[in-house]
C-alpha cells in the first residue's frame, strides 16, 4: 500500500515482524536490573502499535520471548512474565479502544495456568477487532513451531486424513502458528545484532531485513520511518527476474 510519510509516498509493507532486542543494555547503560529494561521495552510495544497501524502497516509482529529465553536467570524469567501478567490484563482495554485485535503464537503449555487464561480472555475481547493485527510471539522458537507442525501433519496422515503426497508448502504454512496470518515483509532486529534467532524461519524466506544498533526501548516512529525507506530501497524478486 502507498501511503504519504513525512510528505513524500512510499510503499509501506503490510506485515512488519521485529525481533525486540536491547531492553537489558538498555537498562545497563542507566545503571539498573535487566528487568527495569523489559518494562521500558513493553511501554515501547505499546507505542509501537500506534505508531505502525498510523503508517499504513496491517500485521504487526513482535518476538517477547524465545523458547531459549528460559535459559536466563529466575530472577529475570520471574520478572518478564509477571510484566506479561500485567500486560495482558492491561492490554485488553487498551487494545479495544484502538480497535487492534492480538493473537499469541509459540508453544503454550510451558506457560502458567492464569497466564493461558489471561491470553485467552485477550483473544476473546479483541477478535472482532479490524483494526492492526497485533501478534505476541511467547515461548516461541521457529524450529520448534516446525516440529509441532510436523508432529500434527504425521497425525492427519497416520488417521488417513493426509496422504503423503497432499503435503504441500501450503499444507505446511497452514500447520504454522501463523496460519492466518501473510508472510512478514520487513523484518526489523533492533540493538545491532544480525541474526534472526530463530524467530519465523519458513515464514521470512523472502523478508527483506532491516538491522539496527538503536535498542528497543528507544526505537520510535522516525525509526520505523527509515525502516520503511530502506524497505523501498529494496527489489523484491522472489526468486525470479525483472
Amino acid at each position: 500500500m502507498k501511503k504519504e510519510i513525512d510528505g513524500e509516498i512510499y510503499e509501506v509493507p503490510r506485515h512488519v515482524a521485529v525481533i525486540l532486542d536491547g531492553n537489558g543494555r538498555w537498562a545497563k547503560k542507566r545503571f539498573m536490573p535487566r528487568n527495569f529494561g523489559h518494562k521500558a521495552g513493553a511501554s515501547a510495544v505499546e507505542q509501537a502499535c500506534e505508531d505502525v497501524w498510523n503508517l499504513g502497516i496491517e500485521y504487526f509482529t513482535v518476538y517477547a520471548f524465545s523458547t531459549e529465553n528460559w535459559k536466563r536467570s529466575v530472577e529475570e524469567v520471574t520478572g518478564i512474565m509477571n510484566l506479561l501478567r500485567d500486560y495482558l490484563v492491561d492490554s485488553i482495554e487498551r487494545s479495544n479502544r484502538n480497535n487492534m485485535k492480538v493473537h499469541i503464537i509459540g508453544d503454550r503449555t510451558r506457560l502458567a495456568d492464569d497466564i493461558n487464561v489471561a491470553i485467552d480472555k485477550l483473544e476473546a475481547a479483541t477478535s472482532q477487532n479490524t483494526g492492526l493485527k497485533f501478534t505476541i510471539a511467547l515461548n516461541y522458537g521457529g524450529r520448534d513451531e516446525i516440529r509441532r507442525a510436523t508432529q500434527d501433519i504425521v497425525k492427519e496422515v497416520q488417521e488417513g486424513k493426509l496422504s503423503v503426497d497432499d503435503i504441500t508448502e501450503d499444507v505446511i504454512s497452514a500447520h504454522l502458528d501463523t496460519r492466518d496470518l501473510p508472510d512478514p515483509d520487513l523484518l526489523i532486529r533492533t540493538s545491532g545484532e544480525i541474526r534472526t534467532s530463530n524467530f519465523l524461519p519458513w515464514q521470512i524466506a523472502y523478508s527483506e531485513f532491516y538491522f539496527t544498533d538503536v535498542l528497543w526501548p528507544d526505537f520510535k516512529r522516525e525509526n520505523f520511518i527509515d525502516a520503511i525507506k530502506y524497505y523501498n530501497g529494496r527489489d523484491r524478486r522472489y526468486g525470479g527476474v525483472k
